[in-house]
Formats: C-alpha cells, structure tokens, sequence
C-alpha cells in the first residue's frame, strides 16, 4: 500500500504540491488539514481517545476525529470520509474557521498545519475502529475547557490549540 499523501499549501492554503505523510510531519512542512467537532443535542461534544497502537499521542483524548485532506477531495468529503473510517458514522459537515497552527511532538514529529475546523451534528453511539480509536464520551465546552486547565496531559498537543481556537470563535 502506498503512503498517503499530504497537500502541501501556502499561508493562503492554496496548494503548492504533494508529500508522503510522514516526510512532511518530519520536515515540519506547512499542509493542509481538517478537525471534525460532533455535537449531541445537548450541546456536548464527542471526544476520542486515541488508540494505545497510534504512533504519536496514543491514549490521549483529542475532537471527534481529524486527518488530511486528499488531492480532489474537499474539506467536507474528506470529513465525512475520515469520520466513518474512525468513528463508524457520517453526519452533516459545517466548514466554519481555518487557521495555522505549528505543534512539534516528543518523537520528533511536527504537526504544522492549515486547519478546517468542520462542525456537525449526531445523537447515537458511535462504532469506534479499534485501530483509530479506544474509547470515546460527551463532554460540555466548559468542561472540557476547565479539564484542559487541571489535566493537560491527557489531551492531545493540536487539540489544546485547535479547542482554544474554536471556544474562542464560537464565545464572540
């Protein structure tokens, strides 16, 4: 199987070529990516906690789900697509706010990205892929906000960023 490959973009995100996965997160390249945030009726948001066989942040909790864009696909297909692969659902994508943002991680990895915050709706339990994710809950935008604060170990690096960034948005 061939690596998947990364769009490389400028600070416009407009795309400037194509790179394996890894190499880019290895050279810290700037590409382009999107972060699904589901929310139940009341409001809470669906959290995952990454899977114990994942190669960066294992066990960590971090949103619903995230990934890169493939060439051809927009921001909502690849949200959906990714959303199903790792969480065994589809729901309704809101593109809303896009930002930059560099997050450098202890095997040496850097996430630096051009990100897609896509926004949706569902109500039933999700059907986690075991090789994606381990477990997953609800949690309210106050609490998860606080519990950043108190434990900020147990969250992904790009989730403390990309959560900060929305909460900010969505506060105005």
């Amino acid at each position: 199987m061939t690596e998947e490959k990364v769009i490389l973009v400028n600070q416009k995100d407009e795309p400037i070529g194509l790179m394996p996965k890894m190499e880019a997160h290895e050279k810290g390249l700037l590409h382009r990516a999107f972060s699904v945030f589901i929310f139940n009726e009341k409001n809470e948001l669906m959290l995952q906690q990454r899977a114990l066989s994942k190669y960066h942040s294992p066990g960590l909790w971090t949103n619903t789900c995230c990934s890169h864009q493939r060439e051809g696909e927009t921001n909502i297909e690849a949200g959906k697509r990714r959303l199903q692969e790792e969480m065994g659902f589809t729901a309704e994508l809101e593109d809303t706010i896009s930002f930059i943002y560099k997050a450098p991680f202890d095997n040496g990895l850097t996430e630096h990205e051009f990100d897609h915050i896509l926004v949706g709706n569902y109500t039933e339990e999700p059907k986690l892929n075991p090789e994606e994710a381990g477990a997953w809950k609800w949690m309210r935008l106050e609490e998860v906000a606080k519990d950043m604060v108190n434990n900020p170990s147990i969250y992904t690096a790009w989730f403390k960023i990309i959560f900060e960034k929305y909460y900010q948005s969505i506060e105005r």
